[in-house]
């Protein structure tokens, strides 16, 4: 399958004009992990800025059919989907000033780091250069932003999220919960943070995590318990915390969290 994409990401990319500059293929197909409902998505850099209409149109020329946009259209971003011989393709366009400006931020840098050059004017490679460069400094600077919410009120607070009636404001904290753990993990890793998307996938080569961490995940968000469920969540941050090197807020959190789970275990 993902062969079969590549090859239509190709095409795509071939029937652009050259002022794309940079075409990049990203996803689970740049990566190998494509299956039969991966969608192939693109990053395509321009010299120059181009309006949602011009976007459209070089859309049209590579063979998208029923096109659309998604995402806030007032940015420089420019998003077109449509479809090439009935596969999803979703394609981002960057001029190259916004491109160098974003290219290490959110999740464009995990996107870029594991991207496949389908058309290069050499700036994927001095963007790859870049993103691998994840010093300890970085990874301090991640950790103690993940870790900044777990503390600084009671943590018999965890108890409030235990009512019948907080099932929303309970999985909020679950899911937001999970999401800090898995950026200190990757922090922890040197490795920019990916989507959640085939989560056991993407942890498993990770040398430093907490044990069976995707199934810990699972498994709290799953739990229809709301004592046990914020327990397991509780235990796994206090794992995580426990991994990662001194800072304000890591010391905070294994103190906070240590008692916490003291609560909901009570």
């Amino acid at each position: 399958m993902t062969e079969e994409l590549r090859a239509l990401a190709q095409r795509v990319a071939d029937a652009l004009p050259p002022e794309a500059i940079e075409i990049v293929l990203t996803g689970s197909v740049s990566r190998g992990m494509a299956d039969d409902v991966s969608d192939i998505e693109m990053l395509v850099v321009t010299e120059e800025p181009l309006s949602l209409e011009d976007a459209f149109e070089l859309a049209r020329l590579a063979g998208l059919e029923q096109r659309d946009s998604w995402g806030d259209p007032t940015t420089p971003t420019r998003r077109v989907f449509g479809y090439l011989d009935g596969r999803p393709v979703e394609t981002i366009w960057w001029s190259r000033e916004l491109a160098d400006e974003r290219f290490a931020t959110g999740g464009s840098a995990e996107a870029l780091a594991n991207g496949v050059a389908l058309r290069t004017s050499g700036l994927l490679e001095r963007w790859q250069k870049q993103l691998a460069d994840f010093p300890d400094a970085l990874v301090a600077e991640r950790v103690e932003a993940a870790a900044e919410r777990w503390g600084g009120f009671a943590p018999e607070g965890l108890l409030t999220v235990v009512r019948p009636d907080c099932a929303l404001a309970r999985m909020e904290w679950l899911v937001d919960s999970a999401q800090r753990v898995l950026a200190i993990v990757f922090a922890l890793n040197h490795v920019h943070p990916p989507t959640a998307k085939r989560l056991a996938a993407r942890v498993e080569p990770l040398g430093v995590k907490p044990d069976r961490l995707a199934e810990r995940i699972d498994g709290a968000l799953a739990e229809v318990d709301p004592r046990r469920a914020l327990a397991a969540m509780t235990e796994l941050q206090l794992d995580t915390v426990r991994l990662a090197p001194s800072g304000p807020n890591v010391d905070r959190a294994r103190t906070w969290l240590a008692a916490g789970l003291d609560v909901l275990r009570g």
